[in-house]
């Protein structure tokens, strides 16, 4: 029943990590129609917090509210995606050097478990480990660096350009190619050096741009 659904911060909140939620997975696609009654019976909230939670999500650039017609996840063009990772490899070069310059004993360790793991996964051809694995690498450095604004900035980043990095990562080759640049990243990190962190982690995002701009636009990123 309707006054049993959560409404408010509660409600807004489920809404709007569900559907970021929904997007890292796959589960929802580029141009997929938001419809408010379909999100409210999903996730239990009122019409009036589903309403809240896109306005939110829009501001985000992850949802466009189209007069007349609703909501729709974002659609992101591949010049937009290479705008994106040109903002990316400013935020995250700065992380990295100042992960260098911050990162404990204990923070190398997890480093080098992480370098692992994605060799591991690179070598037995699990792609999808290794997306997750990358992604969680990215995370810790913002994490280390302690540079808040900073990764709240690429978390908003990086929840518009999800699509994007999971069918990158699982691009013919395309790990085989990564897995040097995320070794020295983490290699940079572990040693200290803050300027070969930040060069390691520009040149990472370089290769991402270039990967991009050879994508069809719109291609299978579109929906």
């Amino acid at each position: 029943m309707a006054q049993n659904r959560a409404t408010g911060q509660a409600g807004r909140s489920a809404v709007f990590q569900g559907v970021r939620q929904a997007l890292a997975a796959g589960d929802m696609v580029p141009g997929q129609r938001l419809v408010e009654q379909e999100l409210s019976e999903t996730f239990q909230v009122t019409r009036s917090s589903v309403r809240e939670a896109l306005q939110e999500l829009a501001a985000e650039g992850l949802v466009e509210l189209i007069p007349r017609r609703g909501a729709r996840v974002r659609v992101i063009s591949v010049e937009d995606a290479v705008q994106i990772t040109e903002c990316r490899a400013a935020l995250e070069g700065l992380c990295a050097r100042r992960a260098a310059g911050l990162a404990t004993a204990e923070h190398h360790a997890t480093l080098r478990e992480i370098g692992a793991a994605m060799r591991e996964a690179v070598a037995n051809g699990e792609l999808e480990t290794y997306s997750a694995l990358n992604r969680r690498l990215h995370d810790l450095v913002a994490q280390i660096s302690g540079q808040h604004v900073a990764g709240s900035l690429l978390e908003r980043l990086n929840g518009q350009m999800v699509r994007y990095q999971f069918r990158l990562a699982l691009r013919p080759g395309r790990p085989t190619q990564s897995l040097p640049q995320h070794l020295s990243i983490i290699d940079a990190i572990v040693a200290g050096d803050p300027q070969a962190a930040e060069a390691a982690a520009r040149a990472h995002l370089d290769s991402v741009i270039e990967q991009l701009r050879a994508t069809p636009d719109p291609g299978p990123f579109g929906g």
